[in-house]
């Protein structure tokens, strides 16, 4: 369980996370677990995963020995690189092929958020790329950190950090499945 979010607000992104991880009705906190992080540089931004907890070792491992950085910079380019890694997922990683078939496509069973010179866009399990223009959130908490989102976007007082903090906090909040401390960072955008 997890809870993250983007912001793009005055030619900054930011992507900020929940640090708690969960197994069942266990809860495991960055107190407790070195390890905690669930965002990660990569490609001149950050990446920030959901889903079960070895998918942020999965994810990370995986850009770790890819050559060079990848290409990040458009919804095409995410795509593409998204689908290689759901078939390396199956080959090296050994991801489950999925019991039931109402999908149209098989899932990676992962949703990401990335932060970087270029946007801030999303990946969801079905591989869909969406580029957001202000904010969004995935997660266990999205529902309470996508209100939290929109009620303070417009707030001059608030930089892009802060609204995505602000994010997360109220996760931490109201859902079960998110805890703190909260992990945010930012990047400068290349366009407005």
């Amino acid at each position: 369980m997890t809870t993250i979010a983007v912001v793009r607000k005055g030619g900054v992104a930011a992507i900020a996370a929940d640090t708690l991880t969960k197994w069942g009705s266990a809860k495991e906190s960055a107190e407790y677990v070195v390890n905690h992080e669930k965002i990660f540089p990569l490609a001149n931004g950050f990446i920030a995963v959901t889903g079960d907890a070895v998918f942020k070792h999965i994810v990370r491992d995986y850009f770790g020995g890819q050559e060079g950085a990848p290409k990040l910079d458009n919804v095409a380019n995410i795509f593409r690189t998204w689908n290689r890694l759901h078939a390396d997922f199956k080959e090296r990683y050994f991801l489950q092929p999925e019991e039931e078939k109402e999908d149209a496509v098989e899932s990676t069973r992962v949703d990401v958020l990335l932060a970087n010179p270029h946007g801030i866009f999303g990946v969801s399990g079905q591989r869909t790329v969406q580029e957001f223009s202000k904010f969004y959130a995935y997660g266990s908490g999205s529902d309470y950190a996508l209100g939290a989102l929109y009620s303070v976007y417009d707030r001059p007082d608030m930089d892009a950090e802060a609204v995505a903090r602000h994010a997360i906090a109220a996760a931490i909040e109201f859902d079960d499945g998110t805890g703190g401390p909260i992990q945010s960072h930012t990047v400068a955008l290349l366009r407005s």
